[in-house]
């Protein structure tokens, strides 16, 4: 599964791009029909502190997820992210295996 990371407006450390790629990539063990993944990073123009946004958008089969999260940390966004889009897999998992 291919993993593209776009960072909008700044370009993205090599540990924050390592981090989300292994961070993203453990989400194949919850549904094996993953075709990629597109994760955009941008930095919000605000005097908020939580100005950093992540987007994720998972192709599966069929269909497309998408998540978005704004945080303080990048790294605190795709953790987040990550726990959201695990449950939705597994939804996704077990509504397949119903229709089987």
């Amino acid at each position: 599964m291919e993993v593209k990371i776009n960072s909008v407006g700044f370009s993205a450390t090599p540990q924050l791009e390592e981090f989300i790629q292994k961070k993203i990539s453990k989400l194949e063990k919850y549904h094996e029909g993953l075709l990629g993944v597109d994760v955009t990073l941008k930095l919000e123009k605000d005097d908020n502190l939580e100005n950093k946004v992540v987007e994720i958008n998972v192709g599966i089969k069929g269909q497309d997820l998408f998540a978005k999260k704004q945080a303080k940390k990048f790294e605190e966004a795709v953790d987040e992210l990550y726990d959201v889009l695990k449950r939705q897999l597994v939804k996704i998992k077990e509504k397949e295996r119903e229709n089987n």
